[in-house]
């Protein structure tokens, strides 16, 4: 398997409490699905997570992973990022798509001109955000991705076109 067979689905944020519970921000459209998909890994697989949603928490989820059971193992995973094999994960959607999928896109504007690449998905709150790098300069556009920005993407092809406001072609 390689990297591109996962999806990262949440993240650890923190301890609760002081017997090995932890918050978890989850990523997945229902948020308790997160312990359907298990086992989870971390990004390089290093470690096998087994993990059991056992309530709800402001801004996330109450979990238990198999094997940390006290504040001090908890806090040490604080910040792992939570991947789930694809294989596990439903298929999106139309016009749905995993976050992975949209990463290494090249993305054009409405008259074909090459724009850049998509290197990341940011998400703070109101909506995801594209970054997207200009081949050569290094600097970095975002976008939000919305319909109205990104009217098309194209998997098959690897193509994303974008409107950006107050671009001129």
């Amino acid at each position: 398997m390689n990297s591109g067979d996962l999806v990262c689905v949440g993240a650890i944020v923190g301890a609760y409490g002081l017997q090995g519970e932890l918050r978890v921000k989850s990523f997945c459209a229902e948020a308790a699905d997160i312990g359907a998909y298990g086992p989870l890994s971390d990004a390089a697989r290093t470690r096998r997570l087994d993990l059991r949603v056992i309530g709800r928490v402001p801004g996330g989820l109450r979990v238990r992973i198999a094997g940390v059971d006290t504040r001090e193992a908890a806090e040490a995973l604080r910040g792992t990022a939570l991947y789930a094999e694809r294989a596990r994960l439903p298929d999106p959607g139309e016009d749905e798509f995993y976050h992975a999928d949209l990463i290494g896109l090249t993305v054009r504007d409405t008259g074909g001109a090459e724009l850049g690449r998509v290197v990341a998905i940011h998400n703070h709150g109101a909506g995801d955000i594209l970054e997207i790098r200009a081949q050569g300069s290094g600097e970095s556009l975002l976008l939000p991705f919305t319909r109205a920005v990104v009217p098309t993407v194209d998997l098959v092809h690897g193509v994303l076109v974008a409107d950006p406001p107050g671009h001129v072609e």
